[in-house]
């Protein structure tokens, strides 16, 4: 089968190659892949991958959908059924997954990241890490949703929960984090105020009807404090140490911030005398539960949100897809094609 394999760090480092398809284990399901989604992650993968255990060569991708080729008899899937991966391999028998917070399991494994991922024709997926997909779901937006909306979900609807009635402010709004938990914010009926940079990002969200500033604007702190007559309930900052200082200053009394990110650095300010007198909460944030992987499937499924999407490369052209990734002008998810879906009924 052909897959997209990272061999050394740095740009050269991730080959087109033909490669065995994997053997299906007992648990396990065999899954012809049709679609993937390209992240942040697979950069950090490819010039990096510091901190996170694994060993070269490894299938790159973290999001993906597929088919079902073969499964276990006893098995809820039957060959031909779509479905949708859940990030993480998780153990299913620590006390983190036996409390349904399997984003802490001790022993996870993260496809793409600690074991062969999702740029290949064919995987050998737990089938506790599958949800069904509907056959009518579109499949290239589909493949978006397992890292960008999932963490979404659990910094928008998790810990602190927004809804009707609250105020989010969302830094950097055109990255897939930020701009799926804009959908899901404004989905939950909360009002939403982002931060984008550009003319063409700053109307895409004016046309949408989102409430925007420019965080090159030295005054956004003000602005956003008067639009919200005291500051946000909840911000959602995946930039890190550049915009840390303002996401707090923001923050309306009692408010809380959601964190999954640290692109331009790790070590802000804590500003603790603000934490404490305005008694302000902070939630680390890494993707989400797969109880709230499949509510996310079900709002998808059901036209809560639709996935905006950049732009579309086969599995050959993946390095142009990692390129595409740091492109300023991206607004949307990057997708890779691995194989068109069998037509059924239900999609015809």
């Amino acid at each position: 089968m052909k897959a997209v394999m990272l061999h050394q760090r740095g740009i050269a480092g991730p080959r087109l190659m033909q490669v065995d398809v994997p053997t299906r284990a007992a648990g396990n399901v065999l899954v012809r892949m049709l679609a993937a989604s390209v992240n942040r992650v697979d950069l950090y993968m490819r010039d990096s991958g510091a901190g996170i255990s694994h060993e070269l060569p490894l299938i790159m991708g973290v999001d993906g959908v597929g088919e079902v080729l073969e499964a276990d008899e006893s098995s809820r899937l039957q060959p031909g059924d779509r479905v949708i991966l859940y990030p993480y391999n998780f153990c299913g028998h620590c006390r983190y997954c036996l409390a349904g917070d399997q984003p802490l399991c001790l022993r996870a494994r993260i496809f793409g990241e600690h074991v062969d991922g999702t740029f290949a024709e064919f995987m050998s997926v737990p089938d506790r890490a599958l949800v069904r997909l509907s056959a009518a779901a579109d499949v290239r937006q589909a493949a978006t949703l397992g890292v960008a909306y999932l963490t979404a979900w659990r910094m928008v609807l998790g810990k602190a929960p927004t809804g009707p009635g609250q105020t989010v402010f969302i830094q950097g709004a055109g990255g897939g984090v930020a701009y799926a938990a804009m959908q899901l914010a404004r989905m939950a009926g909360a009002r939403v105020i982002v931060s984008t940079s550009g003319e063409e990002k700053l109307a895409h969200f004016r046309s949408l009807g989102v409430e925007v500033v420019d965080y090159r604007d030295r005054d956004l702190v003000r602005t956003v404090l008067e639009l919200t007559d005291g500051g946000a309930d909840l911000v959602v900052d995946n930039v890190g140490e550049k915009t840390w200082p303002s996401s707090l200053r923001v923050m309306a009394r009692g408010g809380h911030l959601t964190t999954c990110g640290a692109t331009t650095g790790a070590h802000p300010s804590a500003d603790i005398q603000r934490l404490f007198v305005r008694q302000l909460s902070v939630h680390g944030s890494t993707m989400g539960s797969l109880e709230e992987f499949r509510r996310l499937v079900q709002a998808f499924e059901s036209g809560g949100f639709v996935p905006p999407i950049d732009s579309v490369y086969p599995l050959q052209e993946t390095p142009a897809a990692f390129a595409r990734l740091d492109d300023a002008d991206r607004l949307g998810k990057i997708v890779i094609t691995i194989a068109e879906p069998q037509r059924t009924e239900a999609a015809a």
